[in-house]
C-alpha cells in the first residue's frame, strides 16, 4: 500500500470523515488521483486517413467547394460542436466524446511534411525531424530507460512483423499475432551463457526474452476473459486481446496494433466507411469492457495515421496530404477538443498547416501518464497542455 492509495482509501471508507490536514484529505480525493498500473495503446491507422473526412468541418463551405465528389452530406454527419462534426460511421466515438471520454487534437503534424507512407511512418515512429533518421523508436528509447531490469513484455506489439516504434536497444518489447499459438518451450539450461561471443550471447538473451514473454502473456491470458462481444475482425480481435493482457495483469506499460487500408486514391466513400466503422466498433467493445473492469483511467489508446489527406480531392478519392486529427480516449484525458478547426483559406500547397507538433502529444504522454521526463529519449518539444 503506497501513500496515494492509502489516501484515497481512507477517504473512501470513511466518507471523508477521518482526520486528516484539509491538504491530505483534498489531495486523496482528487479527481484526476488514479490508482495502478498505466498503460499506453496505440492504434496506427496506415495508409494516411483522410481527417477532414473524418472529423469534419462541415460549416466551411470550402470544404464543400474543395471536395465536390466526397463530401460528406450535412443530413449524415453526427454529433456536431463549434462547426466540427464526426463522419457517420463513428457513432460510439460520439458517445466517448459526450462521457468525457475522447479528446480530438486539431490539426497534428510536423515541419517539413514528407508524403511518403514508410518515411512518414518512420518521423512518426521515432520521433524524429524531417531531416533526421533515427534507428530507435521512441517508445523503445523509453523502454530502454524506464526497463533497466530486461522487462520482455514491457511492450507488446499485435501485429505480424515487428514496429520501429518499440524498437530499442535491449528486448523489452515482443511481437505477437495470436496469443493462443504462441506459446514456446524452454528448456532447462536457458540460464546457461552460450559462449565468449557478445554475438551469440545477444541471440541467447533474444531467445529468452522470447521465452519469458511467452510464459508472461500465458499467465496473464490464464487470469482473464471476455466479457464483451468483440467484432469479428483483424482490429477487433487484437484489441480483445490487448484488454485481456490488461486485465489479467501482464502491466506491460506499451501496447501496439495497427489497421490498414486507409490510401484513399480512389473509391474513397465506400472504403473510408468500411475502414471507420471497423475501427469505431473494435475501439468501443475496448473501451466498453475496460470501464465496466474500472480500468478505463489506468489506460490511454492513442489513435493516429501518418498524415492526412489532400484538402481536394481528386475525384473518387484524396492523395497524400500533411495535418489530419488524433484521438485520446480514457485515461481520464479532458475530453475536449484541442486546437482550431482546419482553416481551409489559409493552406500550404493545397494541403493543411500543422498547428501541433505530433511530438509534444507523446511529451504529454510520457509526463502525465508514465511520469517520465520525454527529453531523456530526445523530445525537445513542450508536452501539449490541456490534455490531462
Amino acid at each position: 500500500m503506497n501513500r496515494r492509495n492509502f489516501l484515497t482509501l481512507t477517504g473512501t471508507f470513511t466518507g471523508g470523515t477521518l482526520l486528516l490536514p484539509n491538504f491530505l484529505h483534498a489531495f486523496g480525493s482528487q479527481s484526476n488521483l488514479v490508482i495502478g498500473e498505466q498503460c499506453l495503446v496505440f492504434i496506427q491507422l496506415n495508409g494516411g486517413n483522410d481527417g477532414l473526412n473524418t472529423f469534419i468541418p462541415f460549416e466551411d463551405p470550402l470544404y464543400y467547394e474543395y471536395r465536390t465528389k466526397i463530401a460528406l452530406n450535412k443530413s449524415n454527419i453526427i454529433s456536431r460542436n463549434n462547426g466540427m462534426a464526426f463522419h457517420p460511421a463513428l457513432k460510439d466515438f460520439a458517445t466517448m466524446q459526450q462521457n468525457g471520454d475522447l479528446t480530438i487534437i486539431q490539426n497534428v503534424g510536423y515541419p517539413e511534411p514528407n508524403r511518403s507512407h514508410f518515411r512518414s511512418q518512420e518521423i512518426w515512429q521515432t520521433a524524429a525531424d524531417s531531416n533526421q533518421y533515427l534507428s530507435s523508436g521512441w517508445l523503445g528509447r523509453y523502454l530502454d530507460l524506464q526497463c533497466k531490469e530486461h522487462e520482455p513484455t514491457a511492450g507488446v506489439n499485435f501485429d505480424s512483423i515487428d514496429t520501429l516504434s518499440l524498437k530499442g536497444n535491449e528486448p523489452n518489447s515482443i511481437t505477437v499475432k495470436d496469443p493462443n499459438r504462441f506459446k514456446v518451450k524452454t528448456n532447462s539450461d536457458d540460464a546457461a551463457k552460450l559462449s565468449d561471443n557478445p554475438q551469440l550471447d545477444f541471440v541467447r538473451k533474444i531467445a529468452n526474452s522470447v521465452s519469458e514473454g511467452s510464459s508472461d502473456i500465458q499467465k496473464a491470458l490464464a487470469k482473464s476473459t471476455s466479457e464483451i462481444n468483440y467484432p469479428k475482425t483483424g482490429l477487433g480481435k487484437n484489441l480483445e486481446w490487448i484488454a485481456r493482457l490488461i486485465k489479467g495483469n501482464l502491466n506491460s506499460k506499451v501496447y501496439y496494433t495497427s489497421q490498414n487500408g486507409y490510401d484513399t486514391h480512389d473509391n474513397q466513400i465506400n472504403i473510408q466507411q468500411r475502414n471507420l466503422t471497423e475501427l469505431n466498433d473494435a475501439i468501443y467493445s475496448f473501451y466498453t469492457e475496460l470501464k465496466k473492469a474500472q480500468l478505463l483511467q489506468n489506460v490511454t489508446l492513442v489513435v493516429f495515421s501518418e498524415f492526412g489527406r489532400r484538402v481536394k480531392d481528386n475525384g473518387n478519392g484524396t492523395d497524400h496530404g500533411t495535418a489530419a486529427p488524433m484521438f485520446i480516449i480514457g485515461g481520464n484525458n479532458q475530453g475536449k477538443i484541442i486546437g482550431n478547426n482546419p482553416n481551409l483559406a489559409d493552406l500550404d500547397n493545397g494541403d493543411l498547416k500543422h498547428e501541433v507538433d505530433f511530438r509534444s502529444v507523446y511529451a504529454s504522454l510520457l509526463q502525465s501518464k508514465m511520469n517520465f521526463d520525454y527529453t531523456k529519449i530526445g523530445i525537445s518539444n513542450k508536452a501539449l497542455s490541456g490534455l490531462f
